[in-house]
Order: structure tokens, then sequence, then C-alpha cells
């Protein structure tokens, strides 16, 4: 399964309404860190498929949500579990510790 792309208006549907745990990257088109750990986040969202899902929301196309949670620096990523944040960690980083971080969290 491919990361899905989330909007201010699916937002709710996508991630809060989730059944399974929900990664959340908040990102920009223009953000280098940002591209650098999309490859990672669509190969991990085929290895945990079913598991977790993995939303992309652009802050520039949508910034009522990244507010809402208190974005202030991209990449950042929030793991949602229930509807409720229950991680969060900031810039990018390799594969290996983004898999560790879900396994933790999951």
């Amino acid at each position: 399964m491919a990361t899905i792309a989330a909007s201010d208006a699916t937002f709710e549907t996508e991630v809060l309404q989730s059944d399974v745990p929900v990664l959340v990257d908040f990102w920009a088109e223009w953000c280098g860190p940002c591209k650098q750990i999309g490859p990672s986040l669509e190969e991990l969202s085929a290895e945990f498929e079913g598991k977790v899902k993995i939303v992309k929301v652009n802050v520039d196309e949508n910034p009522g949500i990244p507010g809402q949670f208190g974005v202030r620096a991209i990449p950042s990523l929030f793991m949602f579990n229930g509807g409720e944040v229950v991680s969060n960690k900031t810039g990018a980083a390799p594969k290996s510790a983004l898999k560790s971080w879900i396994e933790e969290v999951v």
C-alpha cells in the first residue's frame, strides 16, 4: 500500500477515525529533508500494510491541520492511535530509525 495524501478536509476520516495506527508526515514540496525520507516512508507503508497507515499532509496546501497540532518545522512525524497523538518527532531520519520508532510506538 502506498502512502495516502490527506488534506484538511480528509484528515478526520483518514487519521482520526482510522482503525489502525497512523503515521502522519507533515511535509512540503520545497523541503529537502522531506524529500529525503519520502522513499523510506513509501517502503515502510508497504512493510506495515494492514498494521500502520502512513499519511502525508502537504503543509503549504493544508495549513489548518498542521496549525492545529502545533507543527513548527518539517518534516514532522506524528503517530496517532485511536485518534490521539501518541508520539511525534521532527526532522529526517534513516529508514531503520523510522522503522524502529514505528515498532516502538505500535
